[in-house]
C-alpha cells in the first residue's frame, strides 16, 4: 500500500502539478542534491543527470507534453547546425523562417487557438466550437529560448552547440523551466563544460535568494491574494471604490513579489548548483519613468523583445514616428505574449502608448547628449520623486485590465473607484484587514530597503556555520507553513 502510494506520488497528476513551493518539489531536490557531489565535477556526467532531472521535473509539470519540450529542442538544434554550415543566404532565410514557424506555430496552437475561435465568434457571429487544448507550462519560455538560439546563430552571433545533451539541457534546466529566467544561450551554455565548484559566499548568496523568494511567494503574495486582493478582482462590484482601489495596490505588491520570489527561488537554485543565472527583477518600484521601469521588470523578457522584435524592427534607427510604432508593435505582442486574451492586448497597448509619451518628453525636456562621453545628465530630486510616483501609479492602474477576467469586470473596477471612493472606510477596512495591510506595507517596505542591507543579510549568512544556515531555512519554511492556504497557490507566470 505504502509503495503504491510511493509509485503514485511519481507520476504526473494532472489536478497537482509540480511547483516550487510544494512539498514534492523539496523531496525532489533533496534528491537531487544528495547525488550531485557525486557527478559535479564529471562534467558529461553532470550534465546528463541535471538533464533527465530536468526532464522528470517538467513531466510532473506537464505529462506527456514533455515530449513537445524535446521536439522542439531537436528542431531548434538541427537548425542551428543547418544555419551554420548554410553558405546561401536564401536556405539561411528558409531555415531561420522554420524556426521561427515552428516555435511560433507551437506557441500559437496551444496558447492561441481557442483566442481566435472566439475572436472569430464574436466578430462574425459565428458558432465554432473551442478546442480541447491543454496549455503546456512554461511554453512561452521555452519556446522564446530556442528560438533566440536560432536567431543568434542566423545573426552570426553564436556557434551551433555540439551535444544535443548540452542543448537540450540549456532547454530543460529546471529551476527556471517553467516561468524563466529566459536563458540565453550565449550566458548559459559556456557554463555548462566548466568546472564548477561551490564556495560558502555562493551559499549564502543562494540561501538568500530562496529566502527571499519563499517570503515574497508564500507569506506576502499568496497570504495577501487568498484573503483579499482575489475577492475583489472576482467581484469588484460587491466592494467599495476604496476597496477597489487597494487591491489594486495589494494586487501590484502580489504580482512582483509572486514572480520575482519565483525569479529568486529560481537563481538561488541554480547558484546552489554552481550555476548562474542573469538576474530578472531589479528594484523597478523605485524606477523614475516607464523606460526605466521596463528595464527593471521581467529583465529577461524585456531584453528579449528589445533585441529579436524591436531593433529588428528598426528600433530607433528609422525617424521619430517609426520608433513609436515599433515601441506599440513590441508593447502589443508582449502584451499578447502574457495571456489569449484582448485585456492582454489593451494592457500591452496601454503600456506601448506610455513608452511613446514618455520618449517624447524626454526627448524634449531632456534629450540625450550627442557627445557619448559627457556625462549622464543629472535628475533633479523633486522630478525624480514625481516620476517615481507617476511610474508607479501608471503601472498600477495599466494592471487593472492585466488582472481581471473580464473587460466588463475591468470597467466595473474603474467605475467603482472613481465614483464611490470613501476615504473615511479607510480606518474599517485597516481594522477589518489587519494581516493583509501589515503584509502590504512590510511588501513594499522591503522593496524600497537600500542594497546595503542585502549586502549585510549576505554578509551575515556568510559567516554563519552550515547548521545555523540550515537552522535559518527551517524558520523559513515553519513560517512559510503558518501562512500557507490549504491549496497551495500556482505561480501567477505558470499559465504564460
Amino acid at each position: 500500500m505504502i509503495l503504491e502510494r510511493i509509485l503514485q506520488s511519481l507520476v504526473y497528476d494532472p489536478k497537482n502539478p509540480l511547483i516550487f513551493n510544494s512539498s514534492f518539489f523539496l523531496f525532489f531536490f533533496a534528491v537531487v542534491m544528495l547525488f550531485y557531489p557525486f557527478v559535479v565535477k564529471k562534467i558529461k556526467v553532470r550534465t546528463w543527470y541535471l538533464m533527465l532531472a530536468s526532464l522528470y521535473f517538467y513531466y510532473k509539470t506537464s505529462g506527456v507534453f514533455v515530449l513537445l519540450l524535446v521536439i522542439t529542442a531537436g528542431i531548434n538544434y538541427l537548425i542551428g547546425f543547418g544555419l551554420e554550415n548554410s553558405k546561401s543566404q536564401g536556405r539561411r532565410r528558409l531555415l531561420i523562417a522554420l524556426s521561427v514557424i515552428w516555435n511560433l506555430g507551437s506557441l500559437g496552437y496551444y496558447k492561441y487557438s481557442n483566442f481566435l475561435i472566439d475572436t472569430i465568434n464574436g466578430l462574425f457571429g459565428g458558432n465554432l466550437p473551442a478546442l480541447d487544448i491543454f496549455l503546456p507550462v512554461g511554453i512561452s519560455f521555452f519556446t522564446f529560448q530556442t528560438m533566440s538560439y536560432t536567431l543568434d546563430i542566423f545573426y552570426r552571433k553564436l556557434k551551433p552547440v555540439n551535444s544535443f545533451a548540452d542543448f537540450l539541457f540549456f532547454v530543460s534546466f529546471f529551476p527556471q523551466l517553467v516561468a524563466g529566467p529566459i536563458l540565453r544561450a550565449s550566458w548559459f551554455i559556456p557554463q555548462i563544460n566548466k568546472q564548477l565548484s561551490l564556495n560558502k559566499e555562493q551559499v549564502a548568496k543562494a540561501l538568500l535568494l530562496i529566502f527571499t523568494g519563499l517570503v515574497k511567494k508564500g507569506v506576502i503574495a499568496d497570504y495577501i491574494s487568498i484573503n483579499f486582493v482575489d475577492r475583489v478582482f472576482d467581484n469588484p462590484a460587491l466592494y467599495s471604490g476604496l476597496e477597489n482601489l487597494l487591491a489594486l495596490y495589494g494586487y501590484s505588491l502580489q504580482v512582483y513579489c509572486d514572480f520575482s520570489g519565483y525569479s529568486d527561488i529560481a537563481i538561488g537554485l541554480a547558484t546552489m548548483m554552481g550555476f548562474e543565472l542573469q538576474p530578472n527583477f531589479n528594484s523597478p518600484y523605485r524606477a523614475s519613468s516607464l523606460g526605466d521601469f521596463w528595464r527593471r521588470w521581467h529583465i529577461s523578457l524585456s531584453t528579449w523583445l528589445r533585441d529579436y522584435l524591436y531593433i529588428p524592427l528598426g528600433g530607433s534607427r528609422k525617424g521619430k514616428v517609426r520608433t513609436y510604432v515599433n515601441l506599440m508593435i513590441t508593447m502589443v505582442l508582449g502584451g499578447l505574449w502574457h495571456g489569449a486574451s484582448w485585456n492582454f492586448v489593451l494592457w500591452g497597448a496601454l503600456n506601448g502608448v506610455g513608452l511613446c509619451i514618455d520618449r517624447f518628453v524626454h526627448n524634449i525636456f531632456w534629450p540625450r547628449s550627442k557627445d557619448k562621453s559627457a556625462p549622464p545628465r543629472q535628475t533633479p530630486l523633486l522630478l525624480k520623486i514625481l516620476g517615481i510616483l507617476f511610474t508607479f501609479n501608471f503601472i498600477t492602474f495599466t494592471r487593472i485590465f492585466f488582472r481581471s477576467r473580464t473587460f466588463d469586470d475591468a470597467l466595473t473596477m474603474m467605475e467603482r473607484i472613481f465614483t464611490n471612493l470613501n476615504p473615511r472606510l479607510l480606518f474599517i477596512w485597516l481594522q477589518e484587514y489587519q494581516v493583509v495591510a501589515a503584509l502590504i506595507a512590510i511588501g513594499y517596505l522591503l522593496h524600497w530597503l537600500p542594497k546595503k542591507f542585502k549586502t549585510g543579510v549576505e554578509g551575515f549568512l556568510q559567516k554563519s556555520p552550515v547548521p545555523a544556515q540550515a537552522f535559518y531555512l527551517a524558520v523559513v519554511i515553519w513560517v512559510l507553513f503558518q501562512f500557507r492556504s490549504a491549496d497551495i497557490q500556482p505561480f501567477i507566470y505558470f499559465q504564460f
